[in-house]
């Protein structure tokens, strides 16, 4: 069962995934995406995702895609390390840009 919840501060937003980022996230990234419009700086925390598989990667990139075409500051933090390895073998940070990860710890 995959989660989120948003934590504001302004017109910044953190918006925890909690769950396996999959296909059966699919339907709930559209409804991320149009609560996540209303903010100008978004971090994506991953702290709580344990699996990504190829539909997840996808729909974080079309989701981090889609809001920095709309002028957005986007960033992803706190990969788990099975997670951040998939990223690394697809070179997740050449296609959306070293500057998205941060490192918070």
């Amino acid at each position: 069962m995959f989660l989120y919840e948003l934590a504001q501060d302004g017109q910044s937003v953190i918006v925890y995934f909690k769950g396996d980022l999959d296909i059966e996230v699919t339907e709930i990234m559209e409804e991320i995406l149009q609560e996540l419009r209303a903010f100008e700086v978004i971090r994506i925390n991953l702290a709580e995702v344990p699996f990504v598989d190829s539909t997840g990667i996808g729909l974080l990139i079309h989701l981090v895609d889609t809001l920095k075409r709309e002028n957005k500051q986007v960033m992803i933090s706190d990969m788990q390390p099975e997670v951040e390895e998939v990223f690394d073998i697809i070179q997740l940070k050449e296609i959306l840009g070293e500057e998205i990860f941060v490192k918070t710890k």
